[in-house]
């Protein structure tokens, strides 16, 4: 009977991972389709009498995407706080699916003018909006599924799924530079990524349709203390643990588009890298950091989230501008190294940081508290990363700029981390 139970508990597990997974791995496929993309979406939205403008307002379509992504956090939060968690991942990737798919139909600026970008931006949104339930929405399920001694291995399924998607993105980015006609490409081929999300987001809503909601969110219904308004609580209750998370929360966002989805750009565009090579490092580095994050969230369950996460914060703030300094010289194998060290770090604060977040709030109030920190980190820093870096770039004439944003942003997620505790973390290793 144990046996069997034991058996269940297995199955049920594996299907919380493969629902968590493929939301994620949805959403950031199509980040990395228009971040890796970027240049040919300049080109068919945007008129061509300036290639840099053109590139800078895809860059700015990409920031201003993210801007509803704190409201979104606020919406999914409340409907995962009050319905339940199974609720608000069901919904979300459906509407993320639709709004992917509409931009994969979209005409070109060519065809309609200035409607198609605007069209572009409409559907972004809608993107930025849905998507902003997802991480949170995971990480939640994962964390109220998974034993309390495996909550950071678990829980770390959630980055691996992201930069899962960004690989995929990578490398079918990298094909399609390589093998698809210049004029293809522009016409119809940075449309398929964006139609493939169509069957993976029927897929996903499938999956998450047919689980149960977590046990602990079902005993909190039954039993447990209601926030008829989960954010107006988290203001009034729990201020400095939101401050933290957003803190924690902005050295992910800042690091992670800047490592992964503004990198191979920057090779290209500012160091002279064939593109080709430059996707091939960026999908190296994105399968180094897939394995290396699932070890940094176990060891996060040995050694604390805390000291993880501010480890990786002084390592950033420590090696950033030299290993920046470094790529300007490099070889192709050595560009490859210097993004693998900037992976470990990575992996190193995103490994540990879904646990840690959802540690921070109690269960009335988590998945609003994680989403809402988490969406707004990444509208403030993560999204605004390749603009901000590009135009800081043109502004210095100095292609060190970008490593001065990341060092910032750790500085005050570090000088966060080493506030003493806010409150009692909730069933936490601290």
């Amino acid at each position: 009977m144990k046996k069997d139970k034991q058996v269940e508990q297995k199955n049920t597990l594996r299907r919380v991972a493969s629902a968590s997974f493929i939301g994620n791995f949805v959403e950031w496929f199509d980040y990395a389709a228009y971040g890796f993309l970027a240049t040919v979406i300049a080109v068919v939205f945007f008129p061509q009498s300036d290639p840099l403008t053109a590139l800078m307002a895809a860059y700015a379509i990409f920031a201003i995407s993210f801007i509803l992504r704190p409201l979104g956090g606020i919406f999914w939060g409340h409907v995962g706080d009050k319905f339940g968690r199974k609720n608000a991942l069901s919904w979300s990737i459906i509407l993320m699916t639709l709004a992917t798919v509409c931009i994969a139909l979209l005409p070109s600026y060519q065809s309609i003018g200035i409607f198609a970008p605007i069209m572009l931006l409409i559907f972004r949104m809608i993107q930025g909006f849905s998507a902003s339930g997802e991480y949170a929405g995971a990480a939640n399920f994962l964390a109220e599924y998974a034993p309390k001694e495996k909550r950071g291995l678990y829980t770390s399924l959630v980055p691996a799924s992201t930069a899962t998607g960004l690989l995929l993105g990578s490398l079918m980015a990298a094909a399609m530079f390589a093998f698809m006609s210049e004029a293809f490409l522009h016409e119809y081929g940075w449309r398929i990524p964006f139609l493939l999300a169509a069957p993976l987001g029927l897929i996903g809503y499938y999956i998450r349709v047919k689980l149960e909601d977590t046990p602990e969110f079902l005993e909190h219904q039954k039993n447990g203390k209601k926030e008829n308004f989960p954010i107006k609580a988290l203001f009034t209750q729990y201020r400095p643990a939101l401050f933290k998370a957003f803190a924690v929360a902005s050295l992910n966002a800042t690091a992670f588009y800047l490592i992964f989805s503004y990198m191979p750009n920057y090779l290209a565009t500012e160091l002279g890298v064939n593109k080709t090579q430059a996707f091939i490092s960026g999908s190296i580095s994105l399968l180094f950091y897939i394995a290396v994050v699932f070890a940094m969230g176990k060891y996060s369950d040995r050694i604390g989230r805390k000291k993880m996460l501010l480890w990786a914060s002084l390592s950033f703030i420590a090696l950033t501008v030299p290993l920046f300094y470094l790529l300007s010289t490099a070889s192709f194998v050595e560009m490859v190294i210097i993004q693998l060290v900037f992976c470990t770090l990575l992996a190193m604060n995103d490994g540990s940081l879904p646990a840690y977040l959802t540690e921070q709030f109690p269960i009335q109030v988590r998945y609003t508290g994680f989403a809402f920190s988490f969406n707004t980190a990444n509208a403030l820093l993560g999204g605004t990363v390749p603009f901000v870096a590009t135009w800081l770039i043109q502004q210095t004439g100095n292609t060190l700029a970008p490593s001065v944003l990341l060092i910032v942003v750790a500085i005050f997620a570090s000088m966060a981390l080493l506030q003493r505790k806010s409150h009692r973390l909730i069933n936490a290793k601290a």
